[in-house]
């Protein structure tokens, strides 16, 4: 009962407050959050109220949740200088203000502060951010920042720490199954060397966000005088040789950045004065693979996304082993370096040999199909010795071959001239065979 007392006096505190405020309650409040009003859930966030300038000479200040919703961790509770909250949940997300007592009248609070907008990140998936054309963008021109992810999403805030004091809401759009949002940033009227975020919510719970997208880095080039570009040994080397680019200046840049014409992502080392006074940084890119077109920039530490304008494009080439380099987009691709006429004679080969195994297949087939059928319809009489022959003048017996068109069969038989003086029936041609005294019967296949 005690605490729905308390709760009731505190609003109507703060209803008279806003109705009828005390003298000084018109000066100007802020709220702030350290290190950033985006926070990642379960981490912390110190947040000060004050006034003129940074000064804070509240006595004492209070804190009040737009929403009104039941944060436990501060409900109804009056604090010095700060506030740190933590482990912060979703519930934390939401807008704030604060108000202020002064030190010479501790019953006089100050007006409300402006709202402060706490977002809790990493509630759902990360979105992806694009600079298109590219990251790297000439001075004058201009770049779209591009969130966009597979989960539908309302809202899209882009987060940077310079160039925006609070994330700049953007307005989701459904695209693919999915959502983005684009803005375009020209770089004459604001400062993009820097790193951006992208993160994504729903309108039921705007303040809840999604975890960061990757850091996306915009480096403005052109803003100081090109360095020149070379390759040692040459620009022209063998595959597998070693290759090394070096990007020097006159000028003395801390840094120096090598690109490749096709690829995102850039190499960088600290420069060092050569002999010839000159500032240069080496970039060992070991043995040759592949040649390309490169480009390279000088930067200060100071200003890490300020670039100067880029060399003059150098093409590295590398000959020798086709197998080991890229291959050239207007010639046919090959990994094994064969002849195109080689390819043509060991496909028409392929093809013989897999037409001469199925011929063979059938004619095999087709072989033991007749053989069957000879079995079936040979006469009996054609198969026998006769016995009276054998018995009278007891024969010396040879072997013969029957042949078809199909089959090789073996028997035994008499010499003709130990046979019987009828005729055949058979029209059946025998020849003698050397040596084992063999007879070979011709039949032609029915």
């Amino acid at each position: 009962m005690s605490l729905m007392v308390l709760s009731v006096a505190c609003v109507g505190f703060f209803l008279v407050q806003r109705a009828c405020p005390h003298t000084g309650g018109q000066d100007k409040i802020f709220l702030s959050a350290r290190p950033s009003a985006v926070v990642p859930q379960g981490g912390h966030v110190t947040l000060r109220c004050y006034y003129r300038d940074g000064l804070n000479n509240f006595t004492n200040f209070t804190l009040y949740k737009d929403d009104r919703s039941h944060v436990p961790i501060f409900h109804s509770r009056i604090f010095q200088e700060s506030f740190l909250m933590g482990t912060v949940t979703p519930a934390h997300a939401g807008t704030y203000r604060c108000r202020g007592s002064y030190p010479h009248s501790p019953t006089e609070w100050s007006a409300l502060s402006d709202p402060l907008a706490i977002r809790v990140t990493g509630v759902h998936r990360k979105p992806s951010l694009l600079a298109l054309p590219g990251p790297l963008v000439k001075s004058g021109e201009t770049v779209t920042l591009q969130c966009s992810s597979d989960t539908v999403f309302e809202h899209f805030f882009l987060h940077s720490e310079v160039t925006f004091e609070k994330p700049l809401h953007l307005v989701g759009e459904l695209h693919g199954g999915g959502s983005q949002a684009n803005y375009s940033i020209n770089s004459t009227t604001s400062d993009l060397e820097e790193t951006f975020r992208c993160y994504g919510s729903v309108t039921h719970s705007p303040y809840v966000l999604s975890a960061p997208s990757d850091p996306l880095n915009i480096v403005i080039t052109g803003k100081y005088e090109k360095p020149s570009l070379s390759a040692q040994p040459g620009p022209t080397v063998q595959a597998g040789e070693n290759v090394t680019l070096s990007c020097s200046s006159q000028n003395s840049f801390d840094m120096y950045h090598l690109s490749r014409e096709g690829e995102s992502r850039e190499l960088s080392v600290s420069a060092v004065r050569s002999v010839n006074g000159t500032f240069q940084g080496d970039f060992p890119l070991g043995p040759a693979t592949h040649g390309g077109i490169y480009r390279c920039f000088g930067s200060f530490r100071i200003t890490p996304y300020k670039w100067s304008n880029s060399s003059d494009p150098l093409l590295v080439s590398v000959t020798g082993d086709p197998s080991s380099s890229w291959p050239s987009p207007t010639e046919p691709s090959s990994k094994t370096g064969i002849p195109r006429h080689l390819h043509v004679l060991i496909g028409t080969s392929v093809v013989m040999i897999l037409f001469t195994i199925f011929f063979f297949l059938l004619h095999r087939w087709c072989s033991n199909k007749k053989n069957a059928a000879v079995k079936d319809q040979e006469p009996a009489g054609d198969r026998t010795v006769n016995r009276e022959d054998s018995e009278e003048q007891d024969p010396q017996e040879v072997t013969y071959a029957q042949l078809d068109h199909c089959v090789l069969t073996q028997g035994k038989t008499t010499r003709p001239s130990q046979r019987r003086k009828t005729p055949p029936t058979d029209t059946s041609v025998y020849m003698e065979l050397p040596n084992a005294e063999s007879r070979s019967k011709v039949v032609s296949c029915p």
